[in-house]
This record gives C-alpha cells, structure tokens and sequence, in this order.
C-alpha cells in the first residue's frame, strides 16, 4: 500500500500530527492528531465488514470519528461515528 506511507507523509510535512497505533491485534493505518482512526482500502469497492473494523477500532479507542477511505475501482470516504 504505497498511498498510506504518501499520505501520513504529506499530513506530517503539513504539521498534522499522525501515528500508528496497535488496537488489539490489529493496528489501525492511521490516527490523525490522536482524534480521527483513517482506515485505507485498496479494493474494487467498500464492503460492509470494512465498515464493521473501523467501528470496531473506535469501540477499542477513545477516538469517536473515523474515516475508510478506499483509493480502489471505487473511490470514495465513509465517516463513521461511534458515541462512547
């Protein structure tokens, strides 16, 4: 996956503080200023068990807002929202 290194580059040469960070087994691609988990696809299109690991890494963080962005056939953002 070449655009995940790309864009946690681009986000930290713009002053956008960004990790990685272990959620279980799992490690989320990235967090954005401890506030926002971007979960990054390759695929023909979103599934809904792509939506279920990014709420499944919000229910595990403190984080409440996540973004799967796919730069697949389909490209495209989803947020999703989940309320402590």
């Amino acid at each position: 996956m070449l655009f995940k290194p790309l864009l946690a580059c681009f986000l930290c040469n713009n002053g956008v503080y960004c990790d990685n960070q272990t959620v279980g087994d799992y490690i989320a691609d990235i967090i954005v200023e401890e506030s926002v988990i971007l979960e990054l696809k390759s695929v023909k299109e979103l599934h809904p068990a792509h939506e279920a690991q990014l709420i499944n890494y919000l229910k595990a963080t403190c984080i409440e807002v996540g973004l799967l962005i796919n730069f697949g056939e389909s490209v495209g953002i989803k947020r999703k929202v989940f309320s402590q």
